[in-house]
């Protein structure tokens, strides 16, 4: 099943303050991934993803968040490239390029993501 919910991504201030300052990151243009292995929580999902498109890159909010659809549309149905043996994996997608990106790139990029991620594991 390829779902996408709400309890699969992070939100909380210092959860996603833990995974910049800890965390290990790499490039999978047009995306900039940062991952952190924690520890198992019974009520989590095994993975759990934020995703960022700064203003300094695209100005436009309905940009902004047209490639934040395309981001989260591809992860949904890539995801199942990666899954952690032991305790939970927390990921942030950060977009790099200066403009948009169709959504083969961008697919490209998730594609690539997860399996430097699932290799790393």
């Amino acid at each position: 099943m390829q779902t996408f919910k709400k309890n699969e991504r992070i939100t909380g201030e210092k959860r996603i303050q833990t995974l910049f300052s800890d965390g290990q990151s790499f490039v999978a243009y047009p995306l900039r991934v940062i991952f952190l292995k924690m520890t198992e929580i019974m009520d989590m999902p095994p993975i759990s993803v934020l995703i960022s498109v700064p203003k300094k890159r695209i100005k436009s909010a309905v940009s902004r968040n047209r490639v934040k659809r395309l981001i989260r549309e591809t992860y949904r149905l890539n995801k199942h490239c990666v899954a952690p043996t032991d305790g939970r994996l927390d990921v942030a997608f950060i977009y790099l390029k200066d403009e948009l990106s169709d959504y083969a790139t961008i697919e490209k990029g998730i594609r690539k993501a997860l399996n430097t991620l699932s290799n790393s594991l």
